[in-house]
Parts: structure tokens; C-alpha cells; sequence
């Protein structure tokens, strides 16, 4: 989580002085393996050419900063319709919406909770699934993404 961390206080300033909204990121440090995904948002959508600037910016900073000192493959991406939840804010603005969420450790005797994501107290995301609700701690979270319903 250190190393989430700084790298997130790395790139988001980056993200958002190019005016993208800072999404968030996935770190996945498996040796020479490793891959940094950085999803970027805007009112107007995300083509390549926005992941494009974002991944020069990027790269340029890394570089000089060395954060990941092994190899890894940057990605940048927008968050797409199944989109990736990181925060308490992006919890509650996705309310209603239909979620998969994986925690790091069990709760409740389970890891894996598929559901509708009802609200957000105290940093707990508050998830329905089927007819019992959860209160599961957002830094418990491993992965949360939105599953896509099309109307």
C-alpha cells in the first residue's frame, strides 16, 4: 500500500495538470512483470491521444523520479463502462449501481461479495446483495468494479 501510495501522490498531479481527473491506478509489481495502469477521466471522454500525452508526462517523470526501480509496462487508460472504484467519493457517486468487490481479507467469512452498492458510511461502502446488506471497510477493498447494465 506504501508504494500505491506514492505513486499515486507521484502521477496525480501530473494527470490533473494536463486537466484529465485522476482516476486512480493499479500497481501490479511481479518482478520483471510488472505493469502500472493509470485510468484518466474527463467531461469530454478519453481518446488515445489523451492516454498518449498522459503516458509522455508520465514516463518523462518517472524517469527522473525512479519510483519503480525493476522493470514494468505503463498503461494509461480511461476507466471504461466497467469501470475500476478507488475512493469513498467515487463509492457514492456509483450509489445504485451494480458492483463486484474483492477484499484483501475475509469479512463476514468471505472475500467476494457481488451486489448493489447502496451508500457510504463512515468509510464503510454499504453493498446489497441479495436480501442482506454489508458494511464492508474501504481499505479492506482490494478491487471494486462497476458491472455494466445495458438499458
Amino acid at each position: 500500500m506504501a508504494k500505491q501510495q506514492e505513486l499515486i501522490d507521484l502521477i496525480q498531479p501530473i494527470v490533473e495538470g494536463l486537466g484529465f481527473v485522476f482516476w486512480g491506478i493499479e500497481y501490479m509489481g511481479q518482478g520483471k512483470f510488472s505493469t502500472l495502469r493509470i485510468f484518466i477521466d474527463s467531461p469530454n471522454g478519453i481518446d488515445v491521444e489523451n492516454c498518449a500525452e498522459v503516458s509522455r508526462q508520465v514516463s518523462a517523470v518517472m524517469d527522473v523520479e525512479d519510483p519503480i526501480t525493476s522493470e514494468y509496462t505503463l498503461e494509461v487508460s480511461s476507466p471504461g463502462v466497467d469501470r475500476l472504484l478507488f475512493t469513498q467519493e467515487q463509492f457514492l457517486a456509483y450509489a445504485g449501481e451494480k458492483v463486484q468487490i474483492k477484499l484483501r481479507a475475509p469479512f463476514d467469512g468471505r472475500r467476494n461479495f457481488k451486489g448493489q452498492i447502496k451508500g457510504v458510511e463512515e468509510g464503510d461502502v454499504v453493498v446489497q446483495v441479495d436480501q442482506d446488506e454489508f458494511l464492508l471497510p474501504i481499505d479492506l477493498i482490494d478491487k471494486a468494479q462497476v458491472i455494466p447494465t445495458f438499458k
